[in-house]
């Protein structure tokens, strides 16, 4: 063989030796980089994802040697399926306007959770508010402010006692009643992709859909997830992020609720704030601006988050107490307007 021809063939060889370490190196880099705890199942590389979902987005950060994006939004499709009132084919949907009153698995769930909180919570969280929210430009319509005798017709049609779930099927005391699920399902829904990623045996991940968050196991630095808790600035554009707290979150869910994003104001300079007292049929006008809750599922932190908002902080206080396995914490306003905060979070 002559020298050209043996040339040519070490550099041939050389590009596939080249080619082969390359892809090598790909495979092992995608496999061991972030290993988390070096058990089998918490190797992989982290994975980041940002979709909209329930006209929101949601960011997930898992471990795993696969892809499981399309795993993850069947999740969250399940959930619009079941839950959501602008989805006409949906399950509620489908309740709401008296069609089929028969359920689904994931509907069962939320409901019978929501209940329990509204008990818990003495009906200030209510999943039959819809009429009301409405009433007051938060919901599918929009227009001027409700007067005295609206409300008071409206509240007739507002009480979580009034629709109950027997074998299989929803009975309503007065059809006219609607079930809205706005307030529990973002955080529901980071439930279900949670439950994904276990089912996978993914340990290290986070899931926030809207600001509810679910975490397991260690973030890419191979410790705690770390969340920030925003200061309650007026901002209704969202574009105002400054953080009032942040704080470890372990094997934990949490969920924030506040007025202070969603409001709006009136010709005559009044503010609305998006958070209705069921039992009013107002705005809430308590102290609270920012109300975070930690629970062991992120469906009962958001619906508790939201409940603490209309209770005040005095009666959410003795909720606290009576549910150890609730944790919060609520930054409020004192009678001078300065920002305040309370925890029990040790």
């Amino acid at each position: 063989m002559d020298k050209k021809k043996i040339k040519i063939l070490l550099q041939t060889l050389f590009l596939l030796f080249l080619i082969a370490g390359t892809y090598y190196a790909a495979i092992t880099r995608d496999d061991t980089v972030d290993k988390g705890n070096g058990t089998e199942e918490g190797c992989g590389r982290f994975r980041k994802t940002e979709d909209v979902v329930f006209g929101t987005v949601m960011h997930t950060t898992y471990q795993s040697k696969r892809d499981l994006h399309k795993e993850i939004m069947d999740a969250v499709y399940g959930v619009d399926a079941s839950l959501s009132m602008f989805n006409p084919k949906s399950t509620l949907a489908r309740i709401n306007s008296g069609k089929d009153m028969h359920t689904d698995s994931l509907l069962t769930r939320v409901f019978t959770l929501a209940q329990q909180i509204s008990g818990a919570t003495d009906g200030a969280f209510d999943i039959t508010v819809a009429p009301l929210v409405n009433a007051w430009g938060f919901g599918f319509k929009s227009g001027s402010l409700p007067d005295e005798a609206q409300v008071d017709s409206l509240r007739e049609l507002v009480n979580w006692k009034r629709i109950s779930l027997k074998d299989g099927v929803f009975v309503k005391e007065d059809e006219r009643m609607v079930m809205d699920m706005s307030a529990i399902a973002k955080g529901f829904g980071s439930d279900m992709v949670a439950e994904v990623l276990k089912k996978h045996g993914v340990k290290n991940f986070m899931v926030e859909i809207g600001g509810e968050i679910v975490t397991a196991g260690n973030n890419p630095n191979g410790k705690a997830w770390v969340i920030g808790i925003n200061r309650p600035v007026e901002d209704s554009t969202s574009q105002n992020n400054e953080i009032q707290k942040t704080m470890e979150v372990h094997e934990s869910a949490m969920a924030t609720s506040g007025n202070y994003r969603n409001f709006y104001i009136t010709k005559d300079g009044r503010k609305v704030a998006h958070t209705i007292d069921p039992k009013t049929g107002y705005p809430v006008q308590h102290s609270i601006l920012s109300s975070t809750v930690l629970a062991p599922s992120c469906a009962m932190a958001d619906g508790y988050a939201t409940g603490f908002m209309v209770m005040g902080l005095e009666k959410a206080q003795k909720v606290l107490k009576a549910h150890p396995e609730l944790k919060a914490y609520f930054i409020y306003a004192d009678e001078k307007g300065n920002y305040r905060t309370w925890t029990n979070i040790e």
